[in-house]
């Protein structure tokens, strides 16, 4: 079975850039739920970050239970490159879902090949992803309970 492809999407307003990763979105709805303005799935691009105060996205995005959203400042990154956490690694196990990971995390994939992930990363328990070992929001189609 082929990987899936690897795709990475940026949207800025000029201040903030929020960062997408299709292949490890869960599809939790917490985005667009709680920015409408920002994170609309119905239209495209679904991210605009014009809709909504810079601070207000921010504290949208860290909301993302799978870290599919992130984010960084545009004046930060062009100064120091990439912003990574410094604290202790948690696990989580969410009830009927994936792993979750909070903590810069690196994973040694099964062909040798190693990725490094930030923030929080959710981790496929039900055995079903077609990203694996990444949860691909499959679970709540196979009804995975655990």
């Amino acid at each position: 079975m082929a990987e899936p492809k690897k795709i990475t999407k940026k949207y800025t307003n000029g201040e903030v850039t929020v960062v997408w990763k299709p292949d490890i979105c869960i599809h939790s709805t917490i985005c667009f739920r709680g920015l409408p303005d920002v994170f609309d799935p119905r239209k495209r691009p679904w991210v605009t970050p014009e809709g909504a105060e810079t601070q207000v996205i921010i504290e949208q995005v860290k909301q993302c239970p799978s870290g599919a959203l992130s984010f960084y400042l545009n004046e930060a990154e062009a100064e120091s490159g990439k912003v990574e956490m410094e604290h202790e690694t948690i696990v989580e196990v969410t009830p009927n879902g994936p792993l979750m990971v909070y903590g810069n995390v690196a994973v040694k994939h099964a062909d040798g090949t190693q990725s490094k992930q930030h923030r929080v990363t959710a981790f496929c328990r039900c055995g079903a992803s077609s990203n694996k070992p990444f949860c691909d929001g499959t679970h709540r189609k196979v009804g995975f309970e655990g």
